[in-house]
C-alpha cells in the first residue's frame, strides 16, 4: 500500500508499505481520508515526530471502513464506517482512570507516535477507539474532520456556554469556524469571529459568520454595538497569540471566561493593563487540551459523529484542498511555505 511517511525532519515523502495485518483486538481501517492537521506541518518541517521514531506514517485526523479484525475482534464490524479517536492512553494513570484520557502520562498517538492515517490503510488497537457513523450518506471527507470538530466542541463545553450567551471566537480557520457552528447548536445569542488576514474574514463570512478583521476594526467597540453596549460573556482565544489573547481579555464582560485553544507560538506575551484586567475582572481563564473522550459526563467524539449523521452539524464546505497521498508532500511543502492558502485541506481517498 501506499503510505506518507515521515524519515527525518523535512524528508516527508510517500512510499510503498505492507499493508499490515490485524491480530488480536486490532481493526484493518481503510483510510477514507485524513486531515492535515496545523501541528503536521511543524511536526514534519521543524520538530520531528513526538519520540523522533522514523520512518512513520503521519496523520491523526481521519476514518474510514474497518475492512479486517484480529482474532479477538468482534467480526462483525468489518464493513462499518466511522472516525477513530488516534490517542492510545496507558489506562492505568491517574488522569485515565478518571476517564481523562487526553491527560494521560504515559500515551501513545496515532500518527504522531505511532503510524496513522496518511495511508490506504491503518491498524488501529481496538474498537474502543471506532466511533461509528450510522448515516451512509455521511461522507469519508467529513468524518476526516471529526477530531478538529469535536476539539471545537471540547472548547465551548470548556467556556460553560448556556443559551443566551455572547461569544468572540479569535481565529477565523477550520477550527474557530467549527467552534462558531457549536456555539450556535449550543444555544449562543450572538457569535463573533476575528482574524487578521482579509482572506480568511471573507471565507468566513461567505460561510455566513460574523467576521471582524482586528486589524482594520475597534473589536471592543464593534462589539459591543452588536450586543446592546455589552461585552462579550465568553472569548475563544483559537489563535496561540498573545495579542489576540490580550485583546480578547480586554474585550470580555467581569466575571467572564477566556478558554484557551490555540497552540501557543511566537510571542505570547500580553500587556501589563490586560494582565491586571484579568485580576481587575476577576477573569476566569481556561486552558484546554484535545478532548473528553469518557461517556462520563458525555463522549464528545459520539456526539460529533451523532450530530455530523443528523446534518446538523455541516463541515465539508469548510474544505479548500483534496490531495491524493502522491501529491501529499507537496501539498504540505506548499503550506509550508505559503505558496497556497487553505482553510483545511485533507488527504482523501476519493480524490
Amino acid at each position: 500500500m501506499k503510505a506518507s511517511q515521515l524519515f527525518k525532519i523535512g524528508d516527508f515523502r510517500t512510499v510503498e508499505v505492507d499493508v499490515p495485518t490485524p491480530h488480536g483486538k486490532e481493526l484493518l481501517v481503510k483510510i477514507g481520508s485524513c486531515g492535515i492537521c496545523g501541528s503536521d506541518i511543524p511536526r514534519i518541517f521543524e520538530l520531528g515526530t513526538s519520540k523522533q521514531k522514523y520512518p512513520l506514517t503521519l496523520g491523526h485526523e481521519f476514518g474510514g471502513e474497518i475492512v479486517a479484525v484480529g482474532e479477538e475482534a468482534d467480526s462483525s464490524l468489518v464493513g462499518k464506517r466511522g472516525a477513530i479517536f488516534p490517542c492510545i492512553p496507558c489506562r492505568n494513570c491517574e488522569p485515565c482512570l478518571s476517564g481523562d484520557y487526553a491527560m494521560c502520562l504515559d500515551y501513545d498517538y496515532l500518527g504522531s507516535r505511532s503510524d496513522g492515517g496518511f495511508a490506504e490503510y491503518c491498524l488501529v488497537p481496538s474498537e474502543w477507539h471506532f466511533v461509528e457513523s450510522t448515516n451512509p450518506d455521511l461522507s469519508d471527507d467529513a468524518l476526516g474532520m471529526v477530531e478538529p470538530c469535536t476539539v471545537a466542541q471540547h472548547a465551548i463545553r470548556k467556556s460553560g456556554l448556556t443559551a443566551g450567551q455572547s461569544i468572540i471566537i479569535f481565529g477565523a480557520g477550520p477550527i474557530g469556524q467549527m467552534a462558531a457552528r457549536w456555539a450556535k447548536i449550543f444555544g449562543a445569542s450572538l457569535v463573533v469571529l476575528v482574524d487578521v488576514l482579509d482572506e480568511k474574514v471573507e471565507f468566513a463570512r461567505e460561510r455566513g459568520n460574523i467576521v471582524l478583521n482586528s486589524m482594520t476594526t475597534d473589536i471592543n467597540e464593534e462589539f459591543k454595538k452588536m450586543n446592546h453596549g455589552k461585552p462579550a460573556d465568553i472569548i475563544i482565544e483559537g489563535t496561540g497569540a498573545g495579542a489576540a489573547l490580550g485583546l480578547g481579555i480586554e474585550c470580555v464582560k467581569t466575571f467572564g471566561t477566556v478558554v484557551m485553544m490555540g497552540n501557543p507560538h511566537r510571542d505570547t506575551t500580553i500587556k501589563l493593563h490586560q494582565h491586571s484586567q484579568i485580576l481587575r475582572k476577576e477573569l476566569k481563564i481556561q486552558g484546554i487540551w484535545n478532548s473528553h473522550y469518557a461517556d462520563t459526563p458525555i463522549n464528545e467524539w459520539h456526539y460529533t459523529v451523532k450530530m455530523m449523521d443528523a446534518g446538523i452539524m455541516q463541515v465539508e464546505d469548510l474544505i479548500t484542498h483534496r490531495s491524493t497521498l502522491e501529491d501529499l508532500p507537496k501539498l504540505c511543502e506548499d503550506i509550508f511555505t505559503h505558496k497556497v492558502s487553505i482553510c483545511k485541506a485533507l488527504y482523501s481517498s476519493g480524490k
